[in-house]
């Protein structure tokens, strides 16, 4: 397996299948108009890739804040259900770790829905622990995917 960032916008949305098992209504025009949005905002990717096919993909976000200085944040991790618990999650995010590092970021962090219970698990092996509550208001109930 192999692990590397994504390197343009046409890359990207050439994996959409992949975003698709987290998010199945996301059309290609939408993740397009997201994109545009984001790259220019310090918004990257990685995936893992079995010989040529692309089995995981994590977004980032590199950013600012006043309590911690630079950090990095993981968004939507998302291992294909055919490749699960086969280490690639770990690899993907030893990638990200060592990225962190190269970056001076002094924390990675991320967000996970309270259900999703697997997922904690392997965070906390992972070296992550809950700082704090992350909350949301909708302002758009319809919008979430």
């Amino acid at each position: 397996m192999l692990v590397r960032e994504l390197v343009d916008k046409e890359e990207m949305l050439s994996y959409l299948p992949v975003l698709n098992e987290l998010y199945p209504s996301l059309t290609a025009e939408e993740y397009s108009r997201e994109l545009d949005e984001m790259l220019p905002c310090r918004y990257g990717q990685v995936a893992v890739f079995e010989e040529e096919e692309c089995i995981a993909i994590c977004g980032f976000w590199i950013g600012n804040k006043l309590w911690i200085g630079k950090y990095l944040e993981l968004d939507n991790i998302i291992v294909r259900a055919s490749h699960r618990s086969q280490g690639v999650g770990k690899l993907m995010f030893d990638f990200l770790e060592r990225k962190a590092l190269e970056q001076q970021c002094k924390m990675l962090s991320l967000d996970s829905y309270t259900s999703n219970f697997k997922a904690h698990k392997f965070f906390y092996n992972e070296g992550y622990v809950p700082k704090g509550f992350h909350f949301v208001k909708l302002l758009d109930k319809d919008a979430v995917r």
